[in-house]
């Protein structure tokens, strides 16, 4: 295969590159590095690396004209500053149009968009299933569903696939309760845990789920990938201090979710799992230690966060 793949110096994207480099596949990545690193992606054989924003339509036509593409992945999204609308919509829905018109142009075989699970906004159910509707509330959570909706609408002629991600754990992991909760801690800093309630799934479960989804005769449209099996994010931090041996003074405070928050976001998986044949091994305890023992090897840099910091009283 010949892969476009944008925010491929992202978690995600960094991820499936060293994947699918030894593998034989080529692969372009397209990123502006303004959340993935450059060191990341090293030069190898079979890995292309552009510096551009998909914002940018002549650079994104520039990528599919040279590299001809036959499967795209498109990781690349806006999220860093949850005040930031003009970015977010930018990216998240002027560049997924210039990346589905480039792959329409090209015929490729295979169009995988990653998509927040932070499209259902506050659900009225949870799992989730993935006929609920629709009802994000932030920033990052409606431009990333705007791009979704226009994909699937225009996509005539391509094979389509939407994986709508719960919180998906693996090397370089830079965003939510895991990393936060080990950098700070190891620095001896105090910690507030939100009273709220999410999925993890490893990186590997992740994988397993991709080698399928590539397929050319594997199916189309929008699906869940979670473990459906949700724990709050008191939970992760129990886990965290145990792995690193703290002794606390006093119990951590654990808040009230934020304006921009939302209590409970459990993906139901049910669906994926029967189209695909698919289901996550790795359960919620194995999956953090998997991560937390990455952090032991490589530590952590940048912690980002699609929300906005807490209010001070």
């Amino acid at each position: 295969m010949r892969i476009v793949i944008s925010g491929g110096a992202g978690c995600l994207g960094s991820n499936l590159v060293e994947r699918l480099i030894p593998e034989g596949h080529e692969v372009l990545v397209l990123d502006n590095f303004a959340t993935g690193k450059r060191e990341v992606l090293p030069p190898v054989a079979g890995l292309t690396v552009v510096e551009g924003s998909i914002v940018d339509k002549a650079v994104v036509d520039d990528c599919f004209d040279r590299f001809r593409p036959s499967h795209v992945i498109h990781s690349a999204a806006a999220y860093k500053d949850p005040a930031d609308w003009q970015e977010d919509a930018a990216t998240n829905v002027t560049g997924t149009i210039h990346m589905v018109e480039a792959a329409r142009r090209h015929e490729v075989r295979r169009f995988i968009n990653f998509q927040t699970a932070l499209c259902y906004g506050r659900p009225s159910q949870v799992p989730i299933l993935i006929d609920h509707p629709a009802r994000p509330f932030t920033s990052y959570g409606i431009s990333k569903t705007a791009g979704e909706q226009y994909l699937l609408m225009a996509a005539e002629g391509l094979s389509v696939v939407s994986l709508r991600l719960a919180n998906v754990t693996g090397p370089r992991l830079a965003i939510g309760p895991i990393p936060t909760f080990y950098k700070r801690l190891k620095a001896g800093q105090n910690c507030f845990c939100s009273d709220t309630v999410r999925d993890f799934l490893d990186m590997d479960d992740f994988f397993a789920l991709m080698d399928k989804v590539m397929t050319d005769d594997a199916p189309t449209g929008v699906f869940n990938v979670s473990t459906g099996d949700g724990h709050t994010i008191k939970d992760i931090f129990d886990v965290v201090v145990d792995h690193l041996g703290v002794t606390l003074s006093e119990p951590v405070p654990v808040v009230p979710p934020g304006d921009d928050d939302v209590p409970a976001v459990v993906l139901d998986p049910s669906a994926t799992e029967a189209a695909f044949d698919w289901k996550a091994r790795y359960g919620f305890e194995e999956t953090i230690r998997r991560m937390l023992a990455w952090y032991d090897a490589y530590g952590v840099t940048d912690i980002f966060s699609h929300l906005a910091a807490p209010k001070k009283d």
